[in-house]
């Protein structure tokens, strides 16, 4: 059977693609390689969003937290309700393998099957691809570039790489559980998005000195009881247990390359696509979401980008007719 639409990823927007198709009464099948809301899955058990609930919402679902900004797992909640109310067709722990684009509709390969389909939405974020240091050490099982939570870690010297929300995060959570927490920071000053509610937390903590901080520091290598940065005091050895590598992340450009999706050529590499219709210069392949984005992943977020949904089924609708 021939869908209208594949959609490859089951995050917030992925998902408020199925919705817009349901609406619409569309074929279509949501295919996500790991579990509904994988990514917000995979964000810290005690994170807490920086959004409030209302902006979170899609699909006209309420969603109501116990405080101004919900957690996690207030977020995995809802949209687990938000696939309830609009019975959306997923198919979970199945991984897209490619897509290939034939003459009036596309193949897209899984590890499971393959199914065609006249069109194809991209919403796969970034968030599973780190930004690697590329220096020696990085490889060794004490180096993480994800937090899930902080008890592991009482009690341990522990080093976290990076000046924005989920550096700042992993040092303060840390160091709370009793480890002895250094931030190494390559600016000169931790990154004006860190949330307003926790920013004088740990500009606090680094002038007390309970969390050490290197600014304008680089990691040159980790080894493994030690980590070594240049700093503009010279080369520092600091003892070391674990390292929390927060350096971001980046859409799979691999992938997105396999499909034919071409990129500007700045630093951001950002994925071409009309900002009307989101269709990429591949044909009836679409994008959604923070993947639209590239290297600038602080631009798109579950808020601004609901409505790219709107437009690629307006445009998908438009085609129909």
């Amino acid at each position: 059977m021939k869908l209208n639409t594949i959609i490859i990823g089951s995050g917030p927007i992925g998902l408020t693609c199925g919705i817009e198709a349901v609406k619409r009464n569309i074929s279509y099948l949501i295919i996500e390689k790991g579990c509904i809301v994988n990514s917000v899955f995979n964000y810290p058990v005690n994170m807490t969003f920086f959004s409030t609930s209302d902006r979170l919402e899609i699909g006209g679902v309420p969603f109501v937290s116990h405080g101004d900004k919900p957690t996690r797992r207030e977020a995995l909640e809802y949209y687990r309700r938000v696939v309830d109310a609009w019975k959306l067709k997923i198919n979970t722990y199945e991984k897209v393998l490619s897509i290939i684009r034939h003459e009036n509709h596309f193949v897209v390969i899984t590890n499971k099957t393959k199914y065609e389909s006249e069109n194809v939405i991209i919403s796969t974020g970034f968030f599973d691809y780190p930004n690697l240091l590329n220096v020696p050490g990085e490889e060794l099982p004490k180096v993480f570039h994800y937090f899930k939570e902080a008890h592991p870690y009482a009690y341990k010297r522990v080093a976290v790489i990076g000046a924005g929300n989920s550096a700042v995060d992993v040092a303060l959570e840390t160091f709370r559980r009793g480890a002895e927490a250094t931030m190494i920071i390559r600016e000169d000053k931790l990154k004006e998005s860190v949330k307003y509610w926790v920013k004088p937390d740990i500009e606090n903590r680094i002038k007390e000195g309970s969390i050490k901080a290197y600014f304008n520091s680089t990691v040159k290598e980790i080894k493994e009881e030690e980590i070594i940065i240049n700093s503009p005091d010279g080369i520092k050895f600091i003892p070391n247990d674990f390292v929390f590598a927060m350096t971001g992340y980046h859409p799979d450009y691999d992938f997105l390359s396999q499909a034919g999706i071409k990129f500007t050529s700045d630093e951001n590499k950002v994925p071409v696509f009309n900002p009307e219709t989101f269709e990429t210069n591949v044909k009836g392949l679409f994008l959604a979401g923070v993947v639209c984005g590239g290297m600038e992943t602080n631009k798109w977020f579950i808020e601004n980008s609901r409505d790219h949904t709107e437009k690629i089924f307006n445009y998908i609708t438009s085609k129909k007719s």
